[in-house]
């Protein structure tokens, strides 16, 4: 059936501000990340990403390698786009990434260099099958390749009209300065950078969050649910299908005693705030007035929905976030550490 979105999206929609640029992000946006694969029927994909645009949120974030299989995700999301999204493209900010392994041979291993930065670029937007995407990334910080190198070539992909924004992607807080000056000097301004960030994982508030304001790039909070921990999901132990009964990006061995002992605290504070905890996490997050948006990943319309609902109550008194705090500790799950520890 042709696919008409739904005429009151904006109505009660939340935006904000992307630093100190002139766009503005979805307070939640969509991930791609797990669930838009090979995997996942077709069908169900579409009523993510429908249900996604009608309830107003406007962003869905990719990468190369999504999937699985690497670039499913990317050629799943063209394939609807094509039948659904095409004419409200204007409306959509579509964004890719690449950083990691793609394909074989030494330029398509990952890392930061000119040749495999653009070469996956022109491979994302023939999957996609769109002209150019809002914002391009670079996945990871390359300590082999020259940082001016890397911002040389998302410079490129915006002059060149395949990228409107340049984006970073868990990169230190004196990297990230340090690629907010090459950019600028080259006359394409960073927009923004995608860094990890939950209640179990708060890196970021070291100082990239510091960083961010004084150079004025936004963020976006990627696994804000703790790849799951931070749902009802693992309260009474590992569930058939789930990410740490895979142990995919979730090891099992995160789930210790201690760790769930938190979560259950967490899930409590929830239930007092009339929350789901997901719910609570996301609104956590979007605390901080220097985080623009939160990335949600959905398997299905139902834990969309309870995600968005996050944005009934996005406010905390200073006893909540007090309590929060004993509770919102370490769980050893950023694993993306590498990248940001140069």
């Amino acid at each position: 059936m042709t696919y008409l979105a739904d005429a009151t999206r904006y109505d009660d929609a939340t935006f904000r501000r992307c630093g100190r640029s002139g766009l503005d992000l979805p307070a939640i946006s969509l991930g791609l990340w797990h669930n838009f694969g090979d995997e996942q029927p077709l069908d169900t994909q579409r009523a993510v990403l429908r249900r996604a645009f009608d309830r107003g949120v406007t962003h869905f974030d990719l990468a190369n390698n999504y999937g699985p299989p690497y670039g499913s995700a990317e050629r799943n999301f063209g394939t609807i786009f094509a039948q659904d999204f095409r004419p409200y493209r204007d409306e959509l900010i579509l964004s890719t990434k690449a950083g990691y392994d793609m394909w074989p041979g030494p330029y398509g291993q990952g890392g930061g260099s000119r040749k495999y930065l653009l070469a996956s670029l022109d491979q994302s937007l023939a999957r996609m099958g769109v002209d150019y995407v809002d914002i391009f990334y670079s996945h990871r910080f390359d300590p082999d390749t020259p940082l001016e190198e890397t911002m040389g070539a998302l410079d490129t992909a915006v002059r060149s009209g395949r990228a409107l924004y340049a984006g970073i992607s868990s990169y230190s807080g004196e990297r990230t300065r340090e690629a907010a000056r090459i950019l600028r000097e080259l006359g394409t301004p960073l927009l923004i950078h995608q860094p990890s960030y939950s209640m179990l994982n708060r890196w970021v508030e070291e100082d990239l969050l510091d960083v961010l304001d004084e150079t004025g790039v936004g963020c976006i909070a990627f696994s804000p649910l703790a790849q799951g921990m931070l749902t009802d999901k693992y309260l009474d132990g590992i569930p058939a299908g789930s990410r740490a009964a895979r142990d995919t990006s979730l090891s099992p061995d995160l789930l210790t005693d201690s760790a769930l002992a938190h979560v259950r605290a967490l899930n409590d504070m929830a239930r007092g705030r009339g929350q789901s905890l997901a719910q609570m996490a996301l609104a956590w997050a979007l605390r901080d007035r220097r985080v623009t948006s939160v990335l949600i990943g959905a398997r299905t319309v139902a834990q969309l929905d309870d995600s968005l609902g996050a944005l009934g109550n996005l406010e905390f008194s200073a006893e909540e976030l007090d309590s929060i705090d004993k509770h919102a500790v370490d769980a050893g799950i950023n694993i993306w550490a590498r990248s940001s520890e140069h």
